[in-house]
C-alpha cells in the first residue's frame, strides 16, 4: 500500500473504528428483558424498556411445544423450540407500547412499553 493510499483511508479507518467502538458501547448500555411463554401466555405480559436504549429480549419457552415470538412493530420473529431459549436484539425505542407475540397462537401476545 502506498503512503498516498493510507493517507486517502486514513480517515476513513478511523471513521470505521470510532463506529465499531460507539456500537460496542452500545451493545453494553443494552437493556435486557426476560420473558417466558408458557401454557400460551406471556409472562410477564408487559414489560418495560427506557427509550433510546438498545433492548435484548431473553426469552423461555416452557410449553410443550414450538413458539414463533413475533413482532411486526419491532421488526423480529423467531422460532424458539419447546424447552429453548432466545436471545432476540431490538434497537433503541421511541416512546410508545409496542405488541409482541406468538405468531403459532395469535391470542398470546404481550407489550413493550417505551415511557
Amino acid at each position: 500500500m502506498t503512503r498516498d493510499m493510507l493517507t486517502r483511508l486514513g480517515p476513513t479507518l478511523v471513521s470505521l473504528t470510532l463506529a465499531l467502538g460507539v456500537g460496542a458501547a452500545r451493545a453494553e448500555d443494552a437493556v435486557t428483558l426476560s420473558l417466558t411463554i408458557k401454557d400460551h401466555q406471556f409472562e410477564p405480559a408487559e414489560v418495560h424498556a427506557p427509550a433510546a436504549k438498545p433492548i435484548i429480549f431473553a426469552v423461555k419457552n416452557l410449553g410443550a411445544g414450538a413458539a414463533e415470538f413475533e413482532s411486526g412493530a419491532l421488526h423480529f420473529e423467531k422460532v424458539i423450540a419447546a424447552g429453548g431459549e432466545a436471545l432476540i436484539h431490538v434497537p433503541p425505542q421511541q416512546p410508545g407500547r409496542y405488541k409482541f407475540f406468538d405468531d403459532f397462537h395469535r391470542a398470546t401476545e404481550g407489550f413493550l412499553v417505551v415511557p
